[in-house]
């Protein structure tokens, strides 16, 4: 991290949907706050104007004018930041040449990607030149993939003091949602498909659980595309959308943490649809819903719910950890807002500043948020995000 600059964080992309409510929070959360130095950028001047004007945010805010599409604009942006918070996606698309520039310049990167395969290119890229300079690179720093990350970790931590190791073997369930896909998440998919589809090369990436672990492979894992019956959980459960990202950033945290899960680690994510036949139905209802996220009728990047849509959303998260007599422990991660905009606009915030304040002796490289931050994120999601992680008894 560099030990000085103008700002502490940069939001790049706060003329959008998401980085507008990223731009909000901050004002709001961190009003008074005159330790923090944060800044809004996007392509347009009067566009920043109008988006700090329309949240409250003070009228001395900061405004840089930057785009993707020019590196002189992006390197004299990043030449003034400790942080860059980028919301401009999809990642694969618009975000390759920023993630170099804050590599190759010691600057810290913190981002909302769900683009594996992309990620991938990223690590092996840049990832010398980032451990060069110092700059720390923390993909996935909202609903992909933060409660996941960090849900498996607090599992673990119970199983830990109540079989006296990491358990092998962790389930993630989707008990609850209320909210709706990202328009940012339906974009990124589709253009993971489209440079998929061009470069049949990629669907190796695509489909190893292990593709964000370079030089390592482990256990078998459940491959979770069909709706199943679980005895254990007395629930049928279907493949839940998001689980292509979190579960390699999982397996990516355990990499990076020295495998305290262990090398044979398994872990899968499904969405929980209740008992008997209704749950049957709702599994494969979930996975239709699926294809249609992804389809012609998918929310547009800048298109998201209201604000009492969001603030009427929620989230809650179910963590079994099953050791090696068939015990089990299990917790929760349950979220206060919906969790594609108004518990990620949180989330990816209070990842920035963790990194800032509470984490700065994070090692340079490419990251994720669990895995560099742990118990320290844990507690001021909880303290300021509206998170909330509970062991289940």
């Amino acid at each position: 991290m560099k030990a000085s600059a103008k700002f502490d964080i940069i939001v790049y992309g706060a003329t959008g949907f998401t980085g507008q409510l990223v731009a909000e929070y901050l004002s709001t959360r961190y009003r008074g706050d005159n330790e923090l130095k944060w800044a809004m950028a996007g392509r347009s001047l009067d566009k920043l104007a109008s988006v700090r004007d329309t949240i409250g945010a003070a009228a001395e805010t900061p405004l840089i004018v930057a785009d993707a599409s020019d590196p002189a604009s992006l390197q004299a942006m990043i030449d003034q930041t400790k942080v860059i918070i980028s919301t401009v996606g999809p990642y694969q698309l618009y975000g390759s040449e920023l993630v170099a520039t804050c590599a190759g310049s010691g600057t810290d990167y913190i981002d909302l990607c769900g683009e594996p395969v992309w990620m991938r290119q990223m690590i092996d890229r840049h990832e010398a030149a980032a451990k060069a300079s110092g700059a720390r690179i923390v993909f996935s720093c909202g609903f992909d993939s933060v409660p996941f990350e960090l849900g498996a970790f607090y599992v673990q931590e119970e199983a830990k003091r109540v079989f006296g190791a990491p358990a092998a073997r962790v389930k993630g369930r989707v008990r609850a949602m209320r909210g709706t896909l990202s328009g940012g998440t339906a974009a990124s998919a589709k253009a993971t498909f489209d440079a998929v589809a061009k470069d049949l090369s990629l669907v190796a990436i695509l489909n190893d659980p292990f593709a964000l672990t370079p030089g390592f492979s482990g256990a078998k894992q459940p491959r979770g595309n069909k709706p199943a019956y679980e005895e254990d959980l007395q629930s049928w459960a279907a493949p839940f959308m998001m689980a292509l990202i979190n579960t390699r950033n999982v397996h990516r945290s355990n990499m990076l943490m020295g495998f305290p899960y262990g090398s044979e680690f398994v872990y899968d994510e499904m969405v929980l649809t209740g008992p008997g036949e209704k749950g049957e139905a709702n599994a494969r209802k979930v996975m239709a819903a699926n294809t249609e996220k992804t389809g012609p009728n998918a929310p547009k990047p800048g298109e998201g719910p209201s604000k009492e849509e969001r603030e009427n959303g929620l989230y809650d998260l179910l963590y079994v950890a099953i050791g090696p007599d068939s015990r089990q422990v299990r917790a929760s991660v349950k979220g206060d807002r919906d969790p594609g905009y108004g518990s990620t606009s949180k989330m990816i915030a209070e990842c920035a500043i963790c990194l800032l304040r509470d984490a700065p002796d994070v090692p340079a490289g490419f990251w994720t948020p669990g895995a560099a931050m742990q118990h320290k994120l844990i507690k001021r999601l909880a303290d300021h995000a509206g998170l909330t992680f509970a062991v289940e008894r």
